[in-house]
């Protein structure tokens, strides 16, 4: 993957959190995530189809932050979903939901999720785990090329 790349893929439908989320990313001075609101539409997204096929547009994410309560696919299911597909199951995903129930907990990890994370409460709390994602996912960790 190159290392220029910074996009992160946010799936999330409740337009609140996403703003949250876009404002703790700005006051972080980090590139805003492309963004969207079902589980469909990230497969779509993540297959460059239909309205995602520009790639200059829609460029394929170094990192996906995943809700778990989506419309059309759950989070659960695009999850699934991405780790049968070569090369994109290489994709590192953070869950990041208000779920605190243990099945959800368990079965993404049985799924393959890289990090599941309860979504912070307070707009501090939210910016410093943003940072954190940063740090981590965009700095510190190396991934393997996708192609």
């Amino acid at each position: 993957m190159s290392s220029d790349n910074r996009t992160i893929l946010l799936v999330e439908d409740d337009i609140n959190d996403v703003l949250l989320i876009q404002r703790a990313f700005r006051k972080a001075s980090l590139t805003l995530p492309q963004v969207v609101n079902n589980g469909q539409s990230a497969l779509d997204y993540l297959m460059g189809a239909a309205e995602y096929g520009d790639r200059e547009r829609h460029p394929l994410p170094v990192l996906i932050l995943l809700d778990l309560k989506l419309p059309r696919l759950s989070g659960l299911e695009v999850l699934e979903w991405l780790r049968q597909q070569t090369p994109l199951r290489r994709l590192p995903v953070v869950v990041l939901t208000s779920s605190q129930e243990n099945t959800d907990l368990q079965r993404a990890y049985d799924l393959g999720v890289n990090s599941y994370l309860l979504k912070p409460v307070g707009f501090e709390s939210l910016l410093e785990t943003v940072k954190a994602l940063n740090i981590y996912w965009l700095t510190l960790n190396r991934q393997p090329d996708l192609d």
